[in-house]
């Protein structure tokens, strides 16, 4: 696992497509943005189903 240190508005690309965002930093909570394309699924870890029975839809914007 590769960790990074990041301020507030600092980003990090993956790739030529996907760019993580540090948009605020408030005690132990930190928000990001992410900008992918949409054939990209961006799912957080909790909502991953357990057993994966068929592949997720992709959200379009």
């Amino acid at each position: 696992m590769l960790v990074l240190s990041r301020r507030e508005s600092e980003r990090i690309r993956l790739g030529k497509s996907i760019v993580v965002t540090v948009v605020r930093v408030s005690g132990d909570k930190v928000r990001l943005g992410i900008e992918a394309p949409p054939d990209v699924l961006v799912l957080r870890e909790e909502l991953e189903p357990r057993v994966p029975q068929e592949p997720l839809p992709v959200a379009v914007s």
